[in-house]
């Protein structure tokens, strides 16, 4: 089934945090310049039902710098998130940051 034909889902809800305000966040990661890295950092989203609205890559020697940026997310849960991109083996570093209202409407 593809995604043209797979029903329609609604996105996870979080029920440690369902009356938390949603925000727009921006992961920040340093990961091994392996071929399957992204894959399995953009896998964590794609489990959730969730569609970053930025992804940037660039390498340098053996690392690289990733930027991922994601809205509708509590912040709990986007903490959550960065945990589990903090378990991967080919993750080095993971910071997480709160992107201001204005920043998310300059975006969208």
């Amino acid at each position: 089934m593809n995604a043209l034909e797979r029903p329609l889902t609604s996105p996870r809800t979080d029920a440690w945090a369902a009356t938390a305000a949603h925000s727009t966040v921006h992961y920040h990661l340093q990961a091994e310049a392996e071929p399957d890295t992204l894959c399995r950092v953009l896998n964590l989203f794609a489990l959730q039902f969730l569609t970053p609205h930025s992804v940037q890559v660039s390498q340098c020697d053996d690392l690289l710098d990733v930027q991922i940026g994601i809205g509708g997310l509590s912040w709990h849960r986007a903490e959550v998130i960065a945990q589990k991109l903090r378990n991967l083996v080919c993750v080095a570093d993971v910071s997480l940051h709160n992107l201001p209202r204005l920043a998310h409407a300059a975006v969208s």
